[in-house]
């Protein structure tokens, strides 16, 4: 049966879009300011958040991994479980973001605690959708389909929750400088799998 693998791709595309928005974190590039403080915040920040845009990245490659599987509980339990890397990682990322501190810039502060809010969100929203994963009748393909379909819109939902926090986190002279740490830069993003 066919039912659940359009729905998987939906929910791929959706994922990558989460991706791309947490990698929005970790730009490319850069430029020569010099603000020392600033560049101390960024370097402590982008260096706490590698490890956890990594566990998302691995965990939308698991999801995408799946995206043709026809057994739905193999499915659903390779999103369960990626489900709860990215609950971990968005965690993982507020608090690197609260531990750095605000931003040396006007209104970092209030930048910082959107940002970690937006991350926790995150978070909860993904146990959330984790619960509902695990709830799906594997059982009946269509009804799974279904299921699957609605958590796949609701991804979709939570990238733009999130993305007005953390575009501000990284405007002007904080996203400059988190641009020139090595540890936010994007690395092997374009790397093409093996075969």
């Amino acid at each position: 049966m066919e039912g659940t693998n359009p729905v998987n791709k939906k929910l791929v595309a959706a994922l990558s879009g989460g991706a791309a928005l947490v990698l929005a974190l970790t730009g490319c590039g850069g430029d020569d300011g010099t603000n020392k403080k600033l560049d101390d915040w960024a370097k402590k920040v982008c260096d706490q958040m590698q490890p956890q845009v990594k566990k998302i990245e691995d965990a939308n490659r698991a999801i995408a991994s799946v995206q043709n599987e026809t057994d739905s509980k193999k499915t659903q339990q390779t999103d369960s479980v990626a489900f709860q890397s990215n609950v971990d990682a968005y965690k993982g990322l507020a608090a690197s973001v609260q531990d750095a501190g605000a931003p040396p810039v006007k209104d970092g502060e209030s930048s910082k605690t959107n940002a970690v809010k937006a991350l926790n969100d995150l978070s909860g929203a993904y146990g959330a959708l984790k619960t509902r994963v695990d709830g799906l009748d594997t059982g009946d393909q269509a009804k799974f389909g279904a299921g699957l379909k609605l958590i796949a819109g609701d991804i979709g939902k939570l990238r733009s929750r999130s993305d007005e926090a953390l575009t501000k986190l990284q405007a002007g002279d904080v996203g400059k400088a988190m641009a020139k740490q090595p540890s936010c830069q994007k690395t092997g993003a374009a790397t093409p799998s093996k075969k």
